[in-house]
């Protein structure tokens, strides 16, 4: 862990829940004025924190523990026909991995993909600096995955890579190729990535029972949560 300067934690100020209606959200930052480093990411991800761009957080909502931080033991993992469909679908796409970096290729098709996701919401019309709060970092170990169909891109996962696993940052694609199922695609491949690494973990986030938003997370089974300081399997059904 970084020992410049004792890690400290800082709650943010109330905001309206994106997930749940009628409650607000609070996250629990760690000690954003220091440099930090992929050594203290590894172990806050264990304590189920996440990051975006640079910060690190995870929930503190003092009336609420319905966030629940999720990871896949991909050696335990095994593929459903709906998966091996989904990976046939899309057999025709080549992957590559690149070095992480801005790229205005891939922005392009973030904005296309935030447009019709989140319309009406606080990420709408995103701009360069925003893509590169949300996702860039100059202290990870950051790989964008590029899923392409001849020379159209058509998805990116950005994936983390640490001691225990790969995280699974965010994923974006093309809204008009819903019938490939690329978000759920993407997270095959990654499970498929980690194993090949001889890496125990996929994390995927938050998952919160009942949300429309997270229900997809529930398919991935097994998995573990995090839930009340330690990791247990899910009954997420």
């Amino acid at each position: 862990m970084n020992d410049q300067t004792k890690l400290h934690f800082y709650a943010s100020t109330p905001e309206i829940c994106g997930y749940l209606p009628g409650r607000q959200s609070i996250s629990a930052f760690a000690n954003p004025h220091i440099d930090m480093d992929v050594e203290t990411y590894d172990e806050l991800i264990q304590f189920g924190f996440r990051r975006s761009g640079g910060y690190l957080y995870r929930p503190h909502c003092p009336d609420c523990e319905e966030c629940v931080s999720i990871r896949i033991p991909v050696g335990q993992y095994e593929f459903s026909r709906n998966d091996k469909r989904t990976l046939r679908k899309n057999n025709d796409l080549t992957i590559k991995l690149i070095d992480e970096k801005f790229a205005e290729e891939h922005f392009e098709l973030y904005k296309r993909y935030i447009n019709s996701r989140h319309i009406g919401g606080s990420m709408e019309n995103p701009t360069r600096s925003d893509y590169h709060r949300f996702l860039i970092c100059d202290w990870t170990d950051t790989s964008f995955i590029e899923f392409r169909k001849g020379k159209k891109l058509l998805a990116v996962a950005v994936t983390d890579t640490i001691s225990t696993g790969h995280s699974a940052v965010y994923t974006f694609f093309d809204p008009d190729e819903k019938h490939r199922s690329l978000g759920h695609y993407a997270i095959l491949k990654q499970i498929e990535l980690t194993i090949e690494d001889a890496l125990p973990y996929l994390y995927l986030g938050y998952w919160i029972k009942g949300c429309d938003k997270m229900s997809y997370k529930s398919r991935y089974k097994p998995s573990e949560g995090f839930i009340n300081d330690v990791w247990v399997e899910l009954n997420n059904s």
